[in-house]
């Protein structure tokens, strides 16, 4: 069977587009694969498309949630063994805390160790503990020149 390409386009030449009902058989053929393949296509650009791109965002946002959701229950499971840590922590930090010396017992700090030089035999040709503290995170030093 071969195909006759003139009748074809004698058809194409000889079809009134304003009349669809006088249309042969070949240019209403074209014309429904022209809209069957139109309106997909169409679709896809004008509405499937934004459609998509939020659908890969929010299934990334997706692996990203769960990511956190495990590290987050990790941590939950964990919880009640950090906060005795952290009771454990609190409880050495205050003792520690307690053993550093107050403003007002500088002086009998100073006092102290100079005795207790003295008593071992120590001579102090200088002992001065300097002007200026020098500030840390939660402590104070407060250097002392010794000879």
């Amino acid at each position: 069977m071969a195909i006759d390409f003139k009748r074809i386009a004698e058809d194409f030449k000889a079809t009134n587009w304003q009349d669809p009902g006088s249309w042969t058989g070949i240019p209403k053929a074209v014309v429904l694969i022209a809209i069957v393949v139109a309106l997909p296509v169409a679709g896809y650009f004008g509405l499937w498309q934004g459609q998509l791109t939020e659908l890969e965002q929010g299934k990334a946002q997706e692996v990203k949630h769960k990511e956190d959701y495990l590290n987050k229950k990790k941590q939950a499971v964990n919880l009640d063994l950090h906060k005795q840590q952290l009771r454990e922590i609190d409880t050495q930090f205050g003792a520690l805390l307690k053993q550093l010396p107050n403003k007002s017992q500088m002086d009998a700090l100073l006092v102290d160790i100079n005795q207790a030089g003295l008593g071992r035999g120590l001579q102090f040709e200088l002992f001065k503990p300097a002007a200026q503290e020098i500030v840390r995170d939660f402590y104070a030093e407060l250097p002392i020149t010794v000879r």
